[in-house]
């Protein structure tokens, strides 16, 4: 498996070795050994598995401390995955990076806690996988709104499919100070 780094230290693209014949492909899609050669050493504790169609927009979507690593993939079809830094005091807060992820591509994207995640669906449907290193706790769950201009996130689809909840998700200026950047160091910015 290969590691690449990306704009947000700490969130990474994976891509691993496929082995490809006439008979179709094999890979492995999580080896904790491998996983922890490339510096993710999470205990993934839950798996989720969702279905969406064209046009539908989940996120973005964290949880409070301790808060959720996701891995993620698709194992049908394609979608467009983004992660937000939500950490303040963060030289990298408000950015976002993004990838394509498909069925096709096989590419899984890894993403700590202190980032909101999200993504739309390009494919007819996609069918996608998160690990989760925290059990979901629905007191505990926070989201950043998908549109919010601050943000500046380039979705592909102009007028997605969004869950009551979404639509109503606080714009990065109003959400709480959940996560604070405590630098390389571990202490806070300026001490």
């Amino acid at each position: 498996m290969r590691r690449i780094e990306t704009a947000l230290e700490g969130v990474y693209i994976l891509e691993p070795r496929v082995f490809e014949d006439r008979r179709g492909f094999f890979f492995e899609s999580y080896n904790d050994r491998a996983l922890a050669e490339l510096g993710i050493t999470d205990r993934f504790v839950q798996d989720n598995h969702s279905r969406s169609c064209r046009g539908t927009l989940r996120g973005l979507h964290y949880q409070t401390p301790p808060g959720q690593s996701k891995l993620v993939r698709v194992v049908v079809g394609e979608v467009w995955d983004v992660a937000v830094d939500v950490r303040f005091g963060s030289p990298t807060f408000g950015q976002h990076v993004a990838v394509v992820l498909s069925a096709e591509n096989k590419r899984q994207f890894y993403i700590p806690a202190g980032f909101a995640h999200g993504f739309c669906v390009l494919s007819e449907s996609a069918d996608f996988l998160y690990k989760v290193n925290g059990y979901y706790a629905p007191n505990d769950e926070r989201g950043v709104l998908w549109n919010d201009p601050e943000l500046a996130v380039p979705w592909p689809i102009a007028d997605p499919i969004l869950s009551d909840k979404d639509k109503v998700l606080p714009s990065l200026r109003d959400i709480a100070r959940d996560y604070v950047w405590r630098g390389p160091s571990g202490s806070s910015p300026g001490a």
